[in-house]
């Protein structure tokens, strides 16, 4: 396990973690995540209406707080590499401008190519 930023994690190459998330994430913004959501909280509101009894209601509680931890992992997860994927980009464009600004073309226009193209690896 290693507490490294994700987007510093094994170089180019996204793991299997990474790609889960990604793929999680997807799912989640999904109009079918969201009506299973609205399902669970009306399951949920059912259950405190008709009070089949504290064993249900504690089970519908705890499937809430699961899905919403998950949630709050993915989350913060894709805010990290959303965050770095920035930053890369505008440290492309400043060593791009700064290189431009010297007279040279070289390494960071190609540089600002790949970070700009960044999203269609995915």
């Amino acid at each position: 396990m290693t507490l490294q930023h994700p987007a510093d994690r094994g170089g180019d190459e996204r793991g299997r973690f990474e790609r889960f998330a990604e793929s999680a994430s997807r799912f989640t913004s999904s109009p079918l995540f969201f009506a299973f959501c609205v399902g669970l909280v009306s399951l949920t509101v059912a259950l405190h209406i008709a009070d089949p009894g504290t064993k249900w209601l504690l089970l519908a509680g705890d499937a809430m707080t699961a899905v919403t931890l998950l949630l709050l992992a993915l989350l913060k997860n894709s805010e990290l590499r959303s965050e770095r994927a920035v930053q890369r980009k505008l440290d492309a464009i400043a060593a791009a401008m700064l290189e431009a600004q010297e007279g040279a073309s070289g390494k960071a226009h190609e540089d600002l190519r790949k970070v700009i193209r960044m999203e269609d690896e995915t």
